[in-house]
C-alpha cells in the first residue's frame, strides 16, 4: 500500500500533472472551481450557525441547564366553585410544599422583585442615584444563576435567619453609584428609604445585553425584602433546580400539577401557571442549529457533488485530447495499473487543491467576521464568535477525497480502455 502512495505522488509525477493542469489553466480553474465552492459553503454556512448559536447561549445566560421558573397566571376554567379569571399567589407555605411533596426538584428559591418583572426601582448612595432591578433571594439562587462573586461575599443562611438589610450589587450598579476605586464593602445604599449595607460585589457570567441588565441589580435576603417592602408571605415567582433523573418536561408536569391540586385548579387549565425551563430551550436551540448545520453539509454536499461530476467531464475530456500520448505509453509497456495511477493522481490533485483552497478561504473568512466583531466590542448582538471545528473540516475533506476518487474511476477506465495501435493512428 505505500509502496502504491509513493508511486501516485512521487516527485516526477508531480510535475507531470502540474504541466497536464498548466496547459490549460482556465480550464483547470473552471474545473476545480464547484469543489473549493462546495467546501467554502460547508464552512461558512456551519461557521455561521456556531456563530448564532453562540450568541443564542450567551444571550440565556448562565443559568443552569436542569433550571425552571414557574409563576402565577388567571384561571381559565371554572373549578370546585371558583369562578373561571381567578388571579392566583404563590406564598410560604407554598414553597414548603414544593420542598417536601416533589420528588423532581433539588432546589426550590422562592423570589420577588420590587416593581414586578422587569420593574426598576430609584436606588441612592450619598449624592448619586440609579434605576435598578432589586432582588428578594435565598442563598440557594445562586446555584441556580451563578453569578462570580469580584469583591466581598455572596448572602448566606445566616442573613435569612437574622434578617439583614446587607446587599450584594451588580458590577454596573458599583460603576454607576461609587467613585472610581472607592471601596464597596461596608458602604450604605438605600432602596426606597430602606438603608442597606453592602457585603459584596458581583459580576455576570452572561454576555451582551443580557450580562449589561444582570449587572445593574441588587440582591437582598428574601426575609428581608419581605418585611422591608411589606410583601408578607407572598412569593413572586420559584426558581427550582431539577434531578439530573428527571426530564425537565416531566418535572414541569409534576410541579404544576401539585401546584394545581394546591391551588384547587382544574387539572385540565393550562393557563393558571406559567413555566420555564433552561433544558427545554437549549433542546429547541440544539435541534435548530443541529438542522442549520445538517442543511449546510446537504448544500455543500451537492455543490461538492456537482464539483465533482464537473472534474470528471474534465478529466474525461483530457483523456480524450491525450489519446494518443496514452497509446504510446501503453506501446511502450506501460501497464493499466501504471495509466490509472496516472489519471488518478491528477483527478486527486485538481480535488485536493480545490478543496483545501476553499476550506482555507472558508476559515479566513470567519477569522476576518470573528476580527469584526471583536473590534465591534460586544455590538454584534446575537452573533458572536463564528467557528468551525477542526472536526468538521476533516469530515468535509475526507467527503471531498471519497468524491475526487469517484470522479476519477470513470475517466481511469476510459483511458486503460484505448488500444495503443488505434490510439498511435489517431490525431
Amino acid at each position: 500500500m505505500s509502496r502504491y502512495f509513493s508511486n501516485l505522488f512521487d516527485r516526477d509525477r508531480a510535475l507531470e500533472v502540474l504541466q497536464v493542469f498548466l496547459t490549460n489553466p482556465f480550464r483547470t480553474l473552471l474545473s476545480g472551481l464547484g469543489v473549493g465552492w462546495g467546501l467554502f459553503m460547508i464552512v461558512v454556512t456551519v461557521g455561521a450557525s456556531n456563530g448564532l448559536e453562540n450568541g443564542v447561549s450567551g444571550d440565556m445566560g448562565t443559568r443552569v441547564k436542569n433550571s425552571m421558573f414557574v409563576w402565577t397566571q388567571r384561571t381559565s376554567m371554572p373549578y370546585k366553585g371558583f369562578t373561571k379569571g381567578r388571579g392566583l399567589e404563590f406564598n410560604n407555605s407554598d414553597t414548603e410544599f414544593l420542598r417536601s411533596s416533589s420528588k423532581s426538584v433539588l432546589l426550590v428559591s422562592p423570589r420577588n422583585q420590587l416593581g414586578g418583572h422587569r420593574g426598576s426601582n430609584n436606588i441612592v448612595k450619598g449624592q448619586k442615584s440609579g434605576a435598578f432591578n432589586v432582588y428578594g433571594d435565598e442563598p440557594s439562587y445562586i446555584h441556580i444563576d451563578p453569578v462570580e462573586i469580584i469583591n466581598g461575599r455572596y448572602l448566606n443562611q445566616g442573613d435569612l435567619d437574622a434578617e439583614r438589610k446587607i446587599a450584594v450589587i451588580g458590577k454596573r450598579v458599583y460603576e454607576l453609584l461609587y467613585e472610581k476605586d472607592e471601596e464597596p464593602i461596608g458602604s450604605t445604599i438605600r432602596v426606597q428609604g430602606v438603608i442597606f449595607t453592602v457585603v459584596g460585589v458581583y459580576s455576570s457570567y452572561a454576555t451582551g445585553e443580557d450580562a449589561e441588565e444582570s449587572n445593574q441589580s441588587i440582591f437582598i435576603p428574601y426575609t428581608t425584602f419581605s418585611k422591608a417592602f411589606h410583601t408578607g408571605d407572598r412569593v413572586g415567582w420559584y426558581s427550582l433546580l431539577i434531578s439530573p433523573a428527571f426530564h425537565a418536561d416531566s418535572a414541569a408536569t409534576e410541579v404544576i400539577s401539585l401546584m394545581k391540586a394546591r391551588k384547587s385548579v382544574h387539572p385540565d387549565d393550562n393557563t393558571a401557571f406559567g413555566h420555564w425551563t433552561m433544558a427545554s430551550a437549549f433542546e429547541e436551540m440544539e435541534l435548530i442549529f443541529g438542522a442549520f448545520r445538517f442543511i449546510a453539509f446537504i448544500f455543500g454536499g451537492l455543490a461538492l457533488l456537482a464539483g465533482a461530476i464537473g472534474i470528471m467531464n474534465i478529466m474525461l475530456i483530457t483523456v480524450r485530447e491525450r489519446t494518443q500520448e496514452l497509446g504510446i505509453r501503453r506501446a511502450m509497456g506501460a501497464t493499466p495499473s501504471t495509466i490509472i495511477r496516472q489519471i488518478m493522481s491528477e483527478t486527486m490533485f485538481l480535488t485536493t487543491l480545490s478543496g483545501l483552497t476553499g476550506v482555507s478561504l472558508g476559515v479566513a473568512s470567519l477569522e476576518g467576521v470573528n476580527r469584526l466583531l471583536q473590534s465591534m466590542s460586544g455590538a454584534a448582538g446575537s452573533f458572536r464568535n463564528p467557528e468551525v471545528s477542526l472536526k468538521i473540516v476533516l469530515i468535509a475533506l475526507v467527503v471531498m477525497l471519497v468524491m475526487g476518487l469517484l470522479a476519477g474511476i470513470l475517466p481511469a477506465l476510459r483511458a486503460v480502455a484505448i488500444r495503443p495501435v488505434e490510439a498511435i493512428r489517431s490525431e
